[in-house]
């Protein structure tokens, strides 16, 4: 039970230590960001199974994890509200080719980030862009001004009957 207790703690922290790293962090990983989360993976086990090595505390450690993953998955498909909270929101980085800066810094994304980002999705400049929209897995989205201006347009356009 000991393991169990210690799984659910650990689980809760990496949730909270997760969440309070930010989308950027997740989405782009630095070779030596991606060592650290090795090392932090070995650490953990090291703390949920205090010297047990066995197969059942392995099980147990394992099968809590998954247990409270499950559970997540479960209340935000379950409850929209607990799903903002849980797997977070997407948030409008750049709205009709203008750069919104509050959202960046909150993000800790920089310009020449985020233009890096453009130029590999093949938009040339910030104002070829409608909407950028970083995603909550921390995915970069770009919908382009002819993009959403044709939208626009079948929007209005009228429909056959």
């Amino acid at each position: 039970m000991d393991i169990v207790l210690r799984a659910t703690a650990m689980f809760a922290f990496l949730f909270v230590l997760l969440r309070i790293m930010g989308k950027r962090e997740l989405g782009q990983m630095t070779p030596f960001e991606l060592v650290m989360l090795v090392v932090l993976g070995d650490l953990i086990q090291q703390g949920i199974t205090h010297n047990d090595f066995s197969l059942t505390g392995a099980v147990l450690a394992i099968s809590t994890f998954a247990f409270w993953a499950t559970v997540l998955g479960w209340v935000s498909y379950r409850w929209p509200r607990a799903e903002r909270l849980i797997e977070g929101e997407p948030r409008v980085l750049i709205r009709d080719g203008r750069l919104i800066a509050a959202n960046m810094k909150r993000d800790r994304l920089t310009r020449r980030e985020l233009e890096s980002e453009m130029r590999l999705a093949g938009i040339a400049s910030v104002g070829d862009v409608a909407w950028v929209i970083l995603e909550p897995e921390g995915r970069i989205s770009f919908i382009r001004r002819s993009d959403a201006e044709s939208d626009a347009q079948s929007a209005d356009a009228p429909r056959p009957a």
